[in-house]
């Protein structure tokens, strides 16, 4: 294992003065943070989630790590890790599968599911920025009650018209 100090993996990036983190900067400094080890299998699967364009399933991802990467074990436990720092999103299909996402510190993407074809669409920006909006005033109203620590998973799940579209088409993940 390499410890969180020092890789010698192409993808860990360096830390510069001025110059803005690159993604996988970015995943490993909140890892880092978090008391978390750089590891060849983080690296990996790091890599393969920021490919992504869609959320995608542990399964998918471990497929897309392609054989001798890493075991299917240690995809479920890194995005768990992952999850519990952040630095992955949790998404439903809804068939129940769920989905994950990197989070790299942009807004959330919200999504609409059809539900006869599969397909998913992000919702558009001025709907994602309303639903922001009204989430952040949940959670500060929970707040005030005493909750701490708060997140939430917002799915839409609905039949698409014919030919309507509600934001941008994402392929769907392989169902298993």
């Amino acid at each position: 294992m390499i410890a969180s100090t020092q890789t010698n993996h192409p993808l860990a990036g360096s830390k510069t003065g001025a110059k803005a983190q690159t993604p996988t900067e970015f995943a490993t400094t909140k890892l880092k943070s978090a008391g978390l080890r750089i590891t060849q299998p983080r690296l990996a699967i790091l890599a393969a989630l920021g490919k992504r364009e869609q959320p995608t399933s542990i399964e998918q991802l471990h497929e897309d790590l392609g054989a001798g990467a890493c075991d299917l074990v240690t995809v479920y436990r890194c995005m768990s890790a992952f999850e519990e720092i952040g630095l992955v999103r949790r998404a439903f299909f809804h068939n129940g599968t769920a989905l994950y996402e990197i989070n790299l510190g942009q807004p959330t993407r919200y999504h609409v599911v059809c539900k006869a074809t599969d397909r998913v669409e992000e919702l558009d920006a001025e709907t994602s920025a309303e639903l922001n909006r009204t989430l952040r005033q949940i959670e500060d109203k929970l707040r005030a009650r005493g909750y701490s620590d708060l997140g939430h998973i917002v799915e839409f799940f609905g039949v698409a018209p014919q030919g309507g579209r509600i934001g941008t088409a994402v392929s769907a993940p392989q169902a298993r």
